[in-house]
């Protein structure tokens, strides 16, 4: 059985993604919220960590409990609805420790266990990213920067065999896209939005991939744009 470390999970596109690879692989499973941990890790076997992934401190004890690993996915993200006129440099620096900061750092301390595995990373982009939001500059921002930081370290690893993926998901159906309309202004239909469990599936198709093959950028759009 492969070993996936997945972050985000209490998340509705992290808790889908764990639910999917549970069925056959161990899953180690981070989130911040208790509740939502115990009931994902109770329905899908999956081992919880709970804690707060800019807690690197933690973080490293974390990983140091690990004897290896094969695959990463890192879903954790914040984001909030916030106009260039008014983003601050805190509004900033909040969003960049957890989309951008925490994941460089967790993929740091696990690069020795994925080399050794031959192993695959995949970050979860955004099509913010590449499509950009009116009256949205900070998630954006810290998107772009994530698939720039993707990029650099598929370059570098690939010598070590290292696969490194990013899965960029349009508007998906998840408790912050709901707030992220409602603080925009704007209607939150979910029948129109992509499906958590087709991200899911989509990560899996990547971390499947066969040996010869690099799966390096995956763009999720909703079947009709919004």
């Amino acid at each position: 059985m492969r070993r996936v470390l997945v972050t985000g999970a209490a998340g509705g596109m992290g808790a889908a993604i764990v639910a999917d690879l549970a069925r056959d692989r161990e899953v180690v499973a981070t989130a911040r919220n208790p509740d939502r941990l115990a009931a994902l890790t109770s329905a899908t076997g999956a081992t919880g960590w709970l804690g707060d992934l800019t807690d690197h401190a933690w973080l490293a004890a974390q990983v140091a409990t690990l004897d290896r690993l094969d695959e990463l996915v890192h879903v954790a993200a914040v984001g909030d609805h916030i106009p260039p006129a008014v983003a601050t440099a805190d509004d900033f620096r909040a969003q960049l420790e957890v989309n951008l900061i925490a994941p460089a750092e967790l993929t740091r301390l696990c690069l020795s266990l994925l080399r050794a595995s031959r192993g695959t990373v995949i970050f979860i982009g955004s099509g913010a990213s590449t499509r950009p939001v009116p009256g949205s500059a900070v998630y954006p921002a810290t998107k772009h920067a994530l698939k720039a930081y993707a990029d650099v370290l598929r370059l570098d690893e690939s010598r070590n065999g290292v696969r490194v993926s990013t899965v960029a998901p349009g508007p998906t159906a998840t408790a912050m896209y709901e707030r992220l309309q409602v603080d925009a202004g704007r209607p939150y239909e979910p029948e129109r939005l992509i499906d958590p469990a087709s991200v899911a599936r989509a990560v899996r198709f990547v971390l499947d991939a066969s040996d010869d093959v690099h799966l390096t950028d995956v763009a999720v759009r909703p079947r009709q744009e919004l």
